[in-house]
């Protein structure tokens, strides 16, 4: 076992004997003193020690230089020593007295500094440990209040993602609906275009089928007023009255002509209108129905107008044929040609 080791057995052995901090320290004094040899310090002792402060080994170590001095005087003055060996011994004693005073000073001065240090640097530590200590408590604090809010931002999202998966169901359910309704609806409108493609053809016969009558229908009236006009330059001949009565015949059916002619022209223009109408909208069709049968009844009007002039014409042919004088015995009549005709 080594110095070091035996020492600090003994120590710990001390320790257990003595519950005075400052007997203790004494202790420790004459075992290093006298048992090891070594010159005991506040330093050395509180290393092997380590309780109380410095002051207190400090202290311990100069009473222990006190009592040694006070007991080597005392032997020095026994009666029975030479005085040479009195003199050595109490200027060694004097001299070791001196360097173990100045040595634990020096130490008591540099344990204080030291102490001083470290209890200023244990203030600053403790301070700054309760500095961070305040810090995480407050970061603990932060992180409690966050990691609530996480929870309930947790439950919140939990709640509208299942209302956004119960909407997305509906949605598809909708979806579902809407695609069954647009093939429906896809049907329907085919089927309404297959009829109203029928309907289209079928007015388009219809407006051709107009539009040959009321040409023929012109034709005739054009050629029925020039046989009118005929009519009237051979009753002229005939007598006044009846060119009198011609004349006014002839401007009558001149106008009742030309109100026929605008009526075919604007029927014509809006038959034209109407069949763009219905090759361009589809919505548009019973609204083109419905004005096909209004120009279907102005049709109608115009024939029934037309038919008039035809009676009128008769009429005035047979009063023509009453005013005109019988042609000469022994010539052939001329053949006339009735005006409804």
């Amino acid at each position: 076992m080594s110095t070091e080791s035996e020492i600090l057995a003994e120590v710990e052995a001390l320790k257990a004997k003595f519950s005075d901090t400052r007997a203790l320290y004494r202790e420790a004094c004459v075992l290093l003193f006298f048992r090891f040899g070594i010159t005991p310090t506040a330093n050395k002792l509180y290393q092997y020690v380590r309780r109380g402060s410095m002051n207190v080994p400090t202290e311990e170590v100069s009473k222990f230089w006190d009592d040694l001095r006070h007991k080597a005087r005392v032997d020095i003055e026994h009666p029975d020593l030479p005085e040479p060996i009195k003199a050595v011994a109490a200027e060694a004693i004097a001299v070791l007295w001196r360097q173990a005073s100045e040595a634990a000073r020096a130490e008591l001065a540099a344990a204080r500094l030291e102490s001083e240090g470290t209890v200023q640097q244990s203030r600053e530590a403790v301070a700054t440990a309760e500095a961070a200590v305040a810090r995480w408590v407050d970061l603990a604090e932060d992180l409690k209040g966050q990691i609530a809010q996480i929870a309930a931002s947790k439950d919140a999202l939990h709640a509208d993602l299942d209302a956004e998966r119960r909407a997305v169901a509906s949605l598809q359910g909708r979806v579902q609906e809407l695609q069954v309704q647009r093939e429906e609806a896809r049907g329907q409108l085919q089927r309404q275009q297959e009829a109203f493609s029928a309907d289209l053809a079928k007015a388009r016969a219809d407006i051709e089928s107009a539009q040959e009558r009321a040409s023929a229908t012109e034709r005739r009236a054009l050629l029925e007023l020039n046989q009118e006009r005929q009519a009237r330059a051979r009753a002229d001949k005939a007598t006044e009255a009846v060119r009198a009565k011609l004349g006014e015949v002839e401007g009558r059916e001149r106008q009742q002509a030309l109100d026929h002619a605008s009526t075919v022209t604007r029927l014509q223009a809006e038959l034209t209108a109407n069949s763009s109408a219905l090759l361009r909208s589809q919505e548009t069709q019973a609204d083109g129905q419905n004005e096909l049968a209004a120009l279907r009844a102005e049709l109608a009007d115009a024939k029934q107008g037309l038919a008039r002039h035809h009676a009128e014409a008769r009429t005035l042919q047979a009063l023509l044929d009453r005013l005109t004088p019988a042609p000469p015995p022994g010539t052939t009549p001329r053949r006339r040609k009735a005006l409804g005709t």
